[in-house]
C-alpha cells in the first residue's frame, strides 16, 4: 500500500462522493484522482521521474491535494511548503532539496520569481496547473513501499528546519496508527485549517482519502468567525487544531450563536493545552470527545489520551498508540520504568529515514535500537511518567533550566501561571544570572481587561512551587513568538 493508493481505491469506490470543499467549490473523489492523473502527466512531459523532489508552495485549496498526488503517482517525493514562506528562505530549501520542480499559486509568483533566481536545480515551475493541457498517459516507474514519499521540513524552533525524509512505509503506517484510535469515518466531514505543510495537516487530508471522508479546507484559523460559520454550514464532525487556534475560537464572544452539533471530534497536537484551555473547550463543545496526542514530524505521532480518562489526567498526553513502542531513557540511554523522568524513545515503522543530507544530525537521533541493525528516535522530549505508564511533558531537553544547581521545567512553571484568571498564556525560559547560573523568566499574556502586577505572579507561583522554580523575572507581553504550527520560539525570549 502506497499513499496514493488511498486516493485511487476511494476513487473506484465512492467516485461521486465529495472529496474536498472550499473556497472554490466541492470536489469528488473522481474528479481529484482525475485531476491529479493529468497533472502527472505534464510533470512526466517536463521530465518529473520516480524520486525527484518537488516542492508544493501553495495555500490550502483543492489544487495542493491535487499536486500532492501527481507528484506521488509518479514516484517522486512531495516536500509541502508553508505558503507565508518568504524569499530567502523557499531558495534556501529550494536549494537544500536539490529540487527538481516547484509548484505554485499564482498568488505567489513574486516570492518564487526570487527564489527561483537563486534555485539552480528547479528546471520546471508549474503555476495555476489546471490550465494546462492534458499530458499523454503517465509512464510510471513502479515505487515501493521504501521509496521516500515526503521530506516534510520541522519548523525550526531549535535552529536550521530540516528536512525529514519519510518513506510511503512511514506514513502509511502512522496513518493506520492514527486511524486505529481516531476512527474516522465515511460520514465524517473534517475542518482542515491547519497548513498542509505540516504534517497534523497533511495527515487530515491522507486519513480521509482512507476512509472516503469529506476535508473542508480553510486557509488559516486566522479569522475565527469564518471557521465557525463554514463548520456550522458544512455540519463539520472533526476538528483538529493547535493552541492558539482554539484560543481564537475560545474567546470569541459570539461562539455560542453557531450551532456545532454535529462535532464528535475535537484533536489537539503541536503544543499541550493547560487544564484552562482544556476546560473551555469542554464547556464549549461538551458533546465532542477530545483526544490530547503528542507527536513530532519525524514520526508523526507517538501518544493519545483517551477522552475518558481527560478527567483524571487532564495534563497527560496518554500512553502509545497502536504499532509502536516507546520508553523513557536516562542520560546514558538506560530504559526507565513507569514513574521515573527521561528522555522519550520512540521505536516503529513509523519512524523517519533521517534528516535530509544531514548525517551528523541524523546519528543524534537515530540510535541502535533492541534489534541488531535497527534505529530508533530519541525524541529529544523529557517526560514524565506515573505508575500506569501515562506520560506528562516536562521540556525540550534544550530547555531546560538549570537554576541553583537544580533542573526546572519550563512546562511545570507554566502550567501554574496558566491557572491565575485571565491568564491566556505564559512562557517560561532561563536567562543568565551570575548568582544562580540562570534565573527563571515568565512572560505572561493577559485577557482583555485583566491585570496583575510582577509581585501577584511570583507570590501565585511561590505558595504552589519549589523556591528554585519560582520565577525571578515576570515580563507582561501581548503575544508570544510561535512557529508555524503552534510551539513557543523560547529562542526569542530572553
Amino acid at each position: 500500500m502506497l499513499l496514493h493508493h488511498f486516493l485511487e481505491r476511494t476513487a473506484a469506490q465512492l467516485p461521486g462522493k465529495v472529496a474536498l470543499a472550499c473556497e472554490e467549490g466541492a470536489h469528488s473523489y473522481a474528479e481529484v484522482n482525475q485531476r491529479a492523473e493529468r497533472l502527472a502527466a505534464v510533470l512526466a512531459s517536463h521530465g518529473v521521474r520516480r524520486g525527484d523532489r518537488v516542492a508544493i508552495y501553495m495555500p490550502n485549496c483543492t489544487r495542493a491535494v491535487v499536486a500532492i498526488y501527481a507528484v506521488l503517482k509518479l514516484g517522486a517525493v512531495i516536500a509541502p511548503l508553508n505558503p507565508l514562506t518568504r524569499t530567502e528562505k523557499l531558495a534556501h530549501i529550494l536549494n537544500d532539496l536539490r529540487a527538481a520542480c516547484l509548484i505554485t499559486h499564482s498568488s505567489l509568483r513574486t516570492v518564487c520569481d526570487g527564489a527561483l533566481a537563486q534555485a539552480k536545480s528547479v528546471h520546471t515551475c508549474i503555476v495555476a496547473y489546471e490550465s494546462q493541457a492534458d499530458g499523454a498517459p503517465v509512464r510510471r516507474d513502479d515505487a515501493i513501499d521504501q521509496d521516500l514519499a515526503a521530506i516534510i521540513y520541522t519548523s525550526g524552533s531549535t535552529g536550521e528546519p530540516k528536512g525529514v525524509m519519510l518513506t510511503h512505509l512511514n506514513m502509511v503506517s502512522a496513518a493506520n496508527s492514527v486511524m486505529a484510535y481516531l476512527a474516522y469515518r465515511e460520514d465524517d466531514v473534517i475542518l482542515c485549517a491547519l497548513p498542509l505543510a505540516f504534517s497534523y495537516g497533511l495527515y487530515q487530508v491522507l486519513m480521509s482519502c482512507k476512509v472516503g471522508a469529506t476535508v473542508v479546507l480553510e486557509r488559516s484559523f486566522a479569522f475565527p468567525k469564518r471557521i465557525l460559520e463554514v463548520a456550522a454550514q458544512a455540519q463539520v464532525t472533526v476538528l483538529p487544531g493547535v493552541p492558539p487556534a482554539f484560543n481564537l475560537l475560545t474567546n470569541l464572544a459570539t461562539l455560542s450563536r453557531y450551532d456545532l452539533a454535529p462535532l464528535r471530534i475535537i484533536t489537539n497536537a503541536a503544543a499541550a493545552l493547560s487544564e484552562e484551555q482544556i476546560r473551555k473547550l469542554r464547556a464549549a463543545f461538551p458533546q465532542a470527545a477530545f483526544f490530547s496526542m503528542y507527536g513530532q514530524t519525524e514520526c508523526k505521532r507517538v501518544t493519545y489520551l483517551p477522552p475518558e480518562q481527560l478527567d483524571l489526567r487532564p495534563l497527560s498526553v496518554g500512553r502509545g498508540m497502536p504499532n509502536q513502542e516507546h520508553w523513557l531513557a536516562d542520560e546514558a540511554g538506560r530504559r526507565l520504568s513507569n514513574g521515573a523522568t527521561g528522555e522519550l524513545v520512540v521505536r516503529g515503522s513509523h519512524v523517519m529515514r533521517g534528516y535530509w543530507e544531514k548525517p551528523t544530525q541524523t546519528a543524534e537521533r537515530l540510535k541502535p535500537g533492541p534489534l541488531p541493525g535497527e534505529r530508533v528516535l530519541h525524541t529529544g522530549d523529557i517526560f514524565r511518567s506515573d505508575a500506569e505508564g501515562y506520560l506528562y511533558f516536562v521540556a525540550r531537553k534544550d530547555d531546560i533550566i538549570k537554576s541553583r544547581g537544580e533542573k526546572v521545567s519550563p512546562r511545570e512553571v507554566e502550567n501554574v501561571i496558566d491557572r491565575l484568571p485571565g491568564v491566556l498564556e505564559a512562557a517560561v525560559v532561563g536567562v543568565p544570572d551570575a548568582v544562580f547560573g540562570q534565573a527563571v523568566k515568565a512572560f505572561v499574556v493577559l485577557g482583555p481587561g485583566r491585570r496583575y502586577s510582577e509581585r501577584e505572579i511570583i507570590g501565585h507561583c511561590g505558595a504552589r512551587l519549589e523556591s528554585y522554580m519560582v520565577p525571578k523575572y515576570v515580563e507582561f507581553v501581548d503575544g508570544l513568538p510561535k512557529t508555524d504550527n503552534g510551539k513557543i520560539k523560547r529562542q526569542a525570549l530572553g
